[in-house]
């Protein structure tokens, strides 16, 4: 597993919110939403569709391709035609910073 990285000031994501990263050369997104953060890969299962351009309702996140939903927390698909889960990375808050952790 690697290490934790830095990736933003604690206030420089919105609540509710959600802002893309590049994190040891892989794009995550990370989300804002009542004071949690987390942090999943950019991407959708179905298509590779950029998540982080998606709309953001509470804890879930949809694809702007074919509106494939995702658990933000989790990486949970919540819908078709996504049947796989994305990656949910580890996330930190520590001296006012959001740190992100990736998993394999």
């Amino acid at each position: 597993m690697s290490e934790f990285v830095r990736v933003a000031a604690a206030d420089a994501i919105a609540d509710p919110g959600k802002q893309v990263f590049e994190v040891e050369d892989q794009i995550v997104v990370v989300f804002h939403v009542d004071g949690q953060y987390s942090c999943l890969d950019d991407v959708c299962t179905h298509d590779d569709g950029p998540l982080g351009d998606g709309r953001l309702e509470g804890c879930t996140i949809a694809c702007p391709r074919h509106g494939a939903k995702f658990d933000i927390r989790t990486g949970a698909a919540l819908s078709m035609p996504a049947t796989r889960p994305t990656v949910c990375h580890e996330v930190k808050v520590e001296d006012d910073a959001v740190w992100v952790r990736l998993r394999s």
